[in-house]
């Protein structure tokens, strides 16, 4: 694999990454509501919504899906009304009484702890039910794939490429919130930014239901 070709592969990658979209606004969300910890596991569900991207393109099920226009409408829907429900959850959340969002018993923290599976399934769901992540890997991923050498090989390695530099970013993304949500005592602005995150995210799930 030529230095050329992965030097243009990491360039829109790392576009596609850095760019305002479901994820970021997810990872949003998740810190400044339950905190960093959740924040890295939706990093972990995203990462890996990556690898079963790129094994959806190198096994050919993305070409099945994109050539049936009924299927790839259902998944984008799918993606749309996911979103959806995490704003609408994320909104509701703000109508709690601010006893019970600021000042959680030892137990309601324990179920918290218990439940970062669920923030790991948030990322994993939100990139892999996203439409333009699909389409990239469908149609862009394959001209970066070296034929020559082992197809496989090449492909998860340029998977990986993505993964690693999701990660890196996603990570720094989490640690900056966490620690301004810090800054931030006003409980009041705290369910300012609930709210934001959650509209954000409405408008994400509406705008995949107008492409």
């Amino acid at each position: 694999m030529d230095s050329y070709t992965l030097v243009t592969f990491f360039l829109i990658i790392s576009l596609m990454v850095i760019s305002p979209g479901p994820n970021g606004v997810l990872i949003f969300k998740t810190v400044s509501v339950v905190g960093k910890r959740h924040g890295y596991m939706n990093v972990l569900g995203i990462v890996t919504a990556f690898f079963l991207h790129g094994t959806l393109s190198i096994f050919g099920l993305s070409a099945i899906i994109a050539s049936s226009a009924n299927l790839f409408f259902i998944i984008k829907m799918l993606g749309a009304l996911y979103l959806t429900y995490l704003g609408v959850k994320t909104i509701v959340s703000v109508f709690n009484t601010p006893e019970e969002t600021s000042k959680l018993s030892q137990n309601k923290l324990a179920v918290i702890s218990k439940r970062l599976s669920t923030s790991f399934w948030e990322g994993l769901l939100t990139n892999l039910l996203n439409p333009k992540v699909s389409m990239f890997y469908l149609a862009a991923f394959p001209q970066f794939v070296n034929f020559e050498m082992n197809a496989i090989e090449s492909s998860y390695i340029l998977v990986t490429i993505h993964a690693l530099f999701a990660a890196i970013w996603f990570s720094l993304m989490v640690c900056i919130i966490g620690k301004s949500i810090l800054l931030i005592k006003s409980h009041k602005a705290h369910l300012l930014l609930q709210s934001i995150s959650g509209s954000v995210l409405l408008w994400f799930g509406y705008r995949l239901t107008k492409e």
